[in-house]
C-alpha cells in the first residue's frame, strides 16, 4: 500500500481507491499446454504498440513448456509446505506516452464524477500532481508531465496480481502506483517484489504440469491376502520436464525455467492391515527405473518395490495411493548454473480389492 509516511494525505484507504479506480493492474498472461512427446510449445504474448505513440507491453508473464492451459495452476504440489510462489509483483506496465494518456483520461474521468471530495478526491489530486507536476513524496520521485521526454528510454511499472493465489489481502498487496525505472536499470531497492528470475521460476513451478502417475501393478486390480503385490512405473514417466516463463519487453528481459526430474516413488496401500517394500513405502530410481516388472516365475520373490496386504477389503475397494517425487531446479537470467527448489509431488489414486485366498479343505 501506498504508505502514510510518503503521502500528506494521512489516508492509505484514499490512495488505495485511486488505484481500484483506475484499475492500472495488469493481467498475468498464460498459455496453453503442451504435448509432452513432440516438445512443442505455445506462448502467449505481452502487448503491443496500442496507439503508434510511444511504447505499450502489458505487464504479463509468458509461459511455455509443461505448463497448465489457461493460465491455471499445473499439477505439482510442492513437498515443503512453507514454500509458495509469489502472491503478486511488480513488472514493466507502459511506455511514458500510453501512461500519460490512460492516466490522464482516467484522472479526469473520476475527477468529474459527483461527489469526489474528502480524501479520495485529495488522493485523486496529489496523484496528478505527482505526474504531472513533479510532486513528490519521502522516497517517492515525482514526474514531470508523466515522464513523456524520456518515452522509448524506460517503462512505467505496475503491480500484478497473480490469478491463482486465493488469499485476496496476498494478492492485493503489490498496490504502490506505478513508478519509473529507466531501461537496464533495476527497480527501487524498496520495490521488494518487483519481478526477478528467481520468481519467475516459482511462477513456472506453480504452472507446471507433470505426466500422470499410473503404476502399473500385478496383479491389476484385485490381490489376494499375504502375496505380494508388484508395482512399478513405466520408463517413459522419467523423461525430465521443463516449464519456462519470461518477461521481454523494450529494455527488459528476463526468463527462467524450471526443470523436473523424476526422483522417488511413495506407495500408501489405503489401509494399515498391509506392508508396504520397502518398509517406508518409498521406491527409488535404480537404474532408470522404479520397480521391476513382475514376471513369470516371480510368484515366490519379493518385489523391489510393493504392497503386500494382510486382510481382505471385505468386497469393496481399498484407495491405493501413489505419489511421486520430483527433483525440481531452476536457471534462469543472471544465473550460471541451476538452483535446487523444493521437491515436487503428483500423485494418482487406484482401487485396489483385496481377496482371501480360497483353499479346498479335503
Amino acid at each position: 500500500m501506498i504508505s502514510t509516511r510518503r503521502t500528506a494525505l494521512g489516508s492509505t484507504a484514499a490512495l488505495t481507491l485511486v488505484l481500484s479506480l483506475l484499475s492500472l493492474t495488469a493481467p498475468d498472461a498464460a498459455a496453453d499446454p503442451v504435448d509432452y512427446d513432440k516438445g512443442g510449445s505455445q506462448t502467449e504474448t505481452g502487448g503491443s504498440d496500442s496507439n503508434g505513440s510511444g511504447i505499450y507491453a502489458a505487464a504479463s508473464v509468458q509461459y511455455s513448456g509443461a505448463v497448465a492451459k489457461s493460465g491455471g495452476a499445473g499439477n505439482v504440489s510442492s513437498a515443503d509446505v512453507n514454500w509458495t510462489p509469489p502472491s503478486c509483483w511488480y513488472a514493466p506496465y507502459m511506455g511514458a506516452k500510453d501512461f500519460k494518456k490512460k492516466m490522464s483520461e482516467s484522472l479526469k474521468s473520476q475527477m468529474g464524477k459527483p461527489g469526489m471530495t474528502g480524501h479520495a478526491g485529495a488522493a485523486l489530486s496529489e496523484t496528478q500532481r505527482h505526474y504531472e507536476d513533479d510532486y513528490g513524496w519521502t522516497d517517492t520521485p515525482g514526474y514531470k508531465d508523466y515522464n513523456v521526454d524520456k518515452d522509448g528510454e524506460g517503462m512505467f511499472w505496475a503491480g500484478v496480481e497473480n490469478p491463482n493465489e486465493p488469499d485476496y489481502l496476498k494478492r492485493t498487496s503489490c498496490s504502490e502506483l506505478p513508478f519509473w525505472v529507466d531501461n537496464g536499470e533495476a527497480p527501487p531497492a524498496r520495490y521488494e517484489q518487483a519481478i526477478t528470475p528467481e520468481m519467475l521460476a516459482a511462477l513456472a513451478y506453480q504452472h507446471m504440469e507433470l505426466p500422470g502417475t499410473k503404476v502399473t501393478l500385478a496383479p491389476e486390480a484385485i490381490t489376494k491376502v499375504n502375496l505380494p503385490t508388484w508395482a512399478w512405473l513405466d520408463e517413459a514417466v522419467f523423461d525430465e520436464v521443463q516449464a519456462t516463463a519470461a518477461i521481454n519487453v523494450p529494455g527488459f528481459a528476463i526468463t527462467a525455467t524450471t526443470t523436473a526430474k523424476p526422483k522417488s516413488l511413495t506407495l500408501s496401500p489405503g489401509t494399515a492391515d498391509a506392508t508396504t517394500i520397502p518398509a517406508n513405502g518409498g521406491c527409488p530410481i535404480v537404474n532408470g527405473k522404479i520397480g521391476e516388472p513382475y514376471a513369470k516365475g516371480k510368484a515366490g520373490e519379493t518385489p523391489p518395490c510393493g504392497i503386500i496386504y494382510r486382510r481382505s477389503s471385505g468386497g469393496a475397494t481399498l484407495p491405493l495411493k501413489a505419489a511421486l517425487t520430483w527433483e525440481i531446479s531452476w536457471t534462469g537470467t543472471g544465473q550460471a548454473g541451476a538452483i535446487g527448489m523444493p521437491d515436487g509431488t503428483i500423485e494418482a489414486t487406484q482401487n485396489i480389492t483385496v481377496e482371501e485366498i480360497q483353499s479346498v479343505n479335503r
